[in-house]
């Protein structure tokens, strides 16, 4: 495909594309303005060596580097959102079949999300934060108002893979294991579906234009959709593809998609868990599931840093404002990374099983945590090693409970 550039990773068990799509970013109005006219139709296990037992894991946990603990599920935390409004709220989701939405000042539940039938593996806010869905492992959705801790709307497709909103408009996309995508208007829940080849639909994402998703399936292929026209506007796969199932996907600013594939054939153990760009240098990240974060210069197409864990990565994210990415393990550390360096920033203790989601604020002055230990931890990350660093201001105070 034309613009697609091919960056080469330590060893040969990854592939980094990046693709210029070239589109022009509009306004919000233009984004809304073009989904209302849309005709919406029915249609393996890894070696243990070197890696923490967990008696060792719940001895390091003694140190709790975190100001709050939210213990309200009763079972393993899968995934964590703040709201993109105020970054005030949290969501998590759970293997009691749960979601929580709750206040970040006080831990205080502002909305209990039951009635799914299986671990709630999605949950995010609206781009407004007004409304909140979560989705579970069979399937289930449902959005809930959160103002008035209403569900104004529930549908349920086969096993679900993942859940987004539109970042301009009250629409709602989710891709399932039978391939299709699914998307929304709420609360009407008038549906449209982006249906191909009958396999998953493992990662997706809506370009930052709002008018096109890119999605990545289990066979390795990526096809960018028209959210309005419903028809598959680029296809990539074969000899242009992945050669292994597509597990993670990343768009930049500027309209370009960085994604990774990582196999899931029982004998490759060293998969993409993660990836994502820079905004404030040309850099992308690569988080391996063998514990190495690398680091990339994407003018040059040089690596430029591996930066190694003691334990296999699962999340990284990028601050909104500085060169510094974040990475949660699954020896249950958080830790933060100059990638101007290479050297680590701070690292973060609290949780007794590993971390399996995290997301930082605006400011990245807070990190929430979501664990295999019940727990979502809230990590301030205004302590003095970093103030002098980054030269942030806000103070640790506003986030005392």
């Amino acid at each position: 495909m034309d613009g697609a550039e091919e960056l080469e990773l330590h060893g040969d068990e990854e592939i980094i594309e990046v693709i210029e799509l070239n589109e022009q970013e509009p306004g919000p109005d233009d984004l809304a303005d073009d989904l209302g006219d849309v005709d919406f139709e029915d249609p393996g296990n890894a070696d243990d060596e070197g890696w923490e037992t967990e008696d060792e894991m719940e001895a390091e946990a003694e140190q709790d580097d975190s100001e709050f603990t939210f213990s309200r599920h009763n079972g393993s935390v899968f995934c964590v959102s703040l709201d993109p409004a105020t970054n005030s709220m949290a969501v998590t989701g759970g293997e009691d079949d749960k979601a929580f939405v709750w206040r970040l000042s006080d831990g205080e539940v502002l909305l209990e999300c039951t009635g799914h039938k299986d671990s709630v593996t999605c949950a995010v806010f609206s781009h407004d934060s007004s409304l909140v869905a979560s989705g579970d492992m069979s399937g289930m959705i449902k959005v809930w108002k959160v103002e008035t801790k209403e569900e104004i709307w529930s549908f349920e497709v086969g096993d679900l893979e993942w859940l987004e909103w539109h970042p301009c408009a009250p629409v709602l996309l989710a891709g399932t294991d039978d391939g299709n995508v699914w998307m929304w208007k709420i609360p009407s829940g008038d549906c449209k579906t982006f249906q191909s080849s009958a396999c998953q639909a493992t990662s997706g994402k809506v370009l930052p234009d709002g008018k096109r998703a890119v999605v990545g399936y289990e066979d390795g292929t990526v096809r960018v959709w028209d959210l309005k026209q419903g028809n598959a506007i680029h296809v990539i796969k074969g000899q242009d593809g992945h050669k292994g199932a597509l597990t993670c996907l990343a768009c930049n600013k500027d309209g370009s998609l960085g994604k990774a594939k990582g196999s899931k054939d029982d004998e490759e153990t060293n998969s993409v868990e993660s990836v994502g760009f820079c905004n404030t240098l040309p850099l992308i990240a690569v988080a391996y599931l063998e514990g190495t974060l690398a680091i990339y210069d994407l003018s040059t197409q040089v690596l430029r840093h591996k930066c190694q864990h003691e334990a296999g990565i699962v999340h990284l994210q990028w601050e909104e404002s500085s060169s510094v990415v974040s990475t949660c393990c699954l020896d249950g550390a958080l830790r933060l990374w100059d990638a101007r360096s290479g050297n680590m920033v701070s690292e973060y203790h609290g949780h007794t099983a590993e971390i399996l989601d995290f997301t930082i604020n605006r400011e990245a002055s807070v990190a929430v945590t979501a664990s295999g230990d019940g727990q979502a931890k809230l990590f301030c990350l205004q302590r003095p090693d970093r103030i002098l660093k980054t030269q942030r201001s806000l103070p640790v105070s506003q986030f005392h409970v």
